[in-house]
């Protein structure tokens, strides 16, 4: 009996040895983590400066997820640069652009959204190159945001030449391509709050060889479904590439309920906006924006203008 007892108190006292071991580890710890932060605390001005530069996109919430990192872009750089206000100026594009999202609205929310397949889903596209169609969603986009009742989703789906973050004035970060390819996990991941209460961006992410594939697969199709049916406020506006000759564009055109056009007027044929047309799904609501349109005013100075008409079959 007595060895069986001396043994139990070993035990005893051995258990407690381990658990004081344990707590003296954590509470070196927890000194080491107050002296980084002392060091951090005490650095230079110029150094939290360049910390802020090169932190991680990513912040951690208070549930333990993490959250990437909001991107801010400058309103008014925009809007100097001939993009909407969303500072309450009666501009011209600013009226010209209520005008088109309203009809794109009508399309998403209206009893024609019935006979559409993802309503709410709008691509953005041209049959060339440098017609404006980026500019053209960027705007789309802000003025959308504008609603009180609505949030609108950014997608630079242009993963070939994206351009979205470089017209907002922001620097890239990982997106689209990254999720498809799987480098990160949840879409969320790549889903980028802004300063603009009610906008979200998507980036396209880097290149990649096999994007055709990618924007064919089951995950994006999955991850489209997702964003037509999972908030009956959101407009989600895909930033494509040109129709003419890039694969990745009619793949995108099966996704979407509705089409935009970009047209430079003076520039685009109408054999290239005929076949330009024949390569989107014939299901689609499409539109054309007339971009770089020239108008003489009342007093004969001329302006920019963008207007929108639907195709008439």
């Amino acid at each position: 009996m007595k060895n069986t007892i001396e043994k139990a108190l070993e035990k005893q006292r051995e258990q407690k040895q381990a658990k004081k071991l344990k707590q003296d580890k954590v509470e070196a710890a927890s000194k080491g983590d107050n002296e980084v932060d002392s060091t951090i605390a005490t650095g230079t001005e110029n150094n939290a400066e360049q910390a802020v530069e090169t932190a991680p996109t990513v912040d951690t919430t208070n549930n333990g997820r993490h959250e990437a990192k909001p991107f801010h872009i400058d309103l008014e750089r925009l809007a100097a640069n001939g993009h909407i206000s969303l500072a309450g100026d009666r501009k011209q594009i600013n009226e010209e652009y209520r005008e088109i999202k309203r009809k794109l609205l009508a399309n998403a929310l209206g009893p024609l959204s019935k006979t559409l397949k993802n309503p709410n889903i709008i691509m953005v596209t041209s049959s060339r190159p440098s017609e404006g169609k980026t500019f053209t969603a960027t705007n789309l986009a802000l003025s959308i945001a504008s609603e009180q009742d609505k949030t609108v989703l950014l997608v630079d789906a242009d993963v070939l030449k994206p351009n979205v973050l470089r017209t907002f004035g922001l620097k890239p970060r990982k997106g689209l391509m990254e999720y498809l390819t799987g480098d990160v996990e949840d879409i969320s991941d790549v889903l980028y709050h802004t300063n603009v209460d009610k906008l979200k961006i998507i980036p396209a992410g880097r290149s990649h060889h096999l994007s055709t594939e990618m924007l064919a697969s089951h995950k994006m199709h999955e991850t489209v479904d997702e964003f037509a049916n999972r908030y009956p406020d959101r407009i989600v506006i895909f930033d494509t590439p040109p129709l003419i000759g890039i694969n990745e564009s009619a793949i995108l055109a099966n996704f979407a309920g509705q089409a935009v056009v970009v047209v430079e007027e003076g520039k685009a044929k109408m054999s290239d906006i005929k076949l330009a047309v024949e390569r989107l799904n014939p299901e689609m609501a499409i539109g054309f924006v007339v971009n770089k349109s020239v108008h003489t005013d009342t007093d004969h100075s001329g302006y920019y203008g963008y207007y929108y008409a639907e195709r008439s079959d």
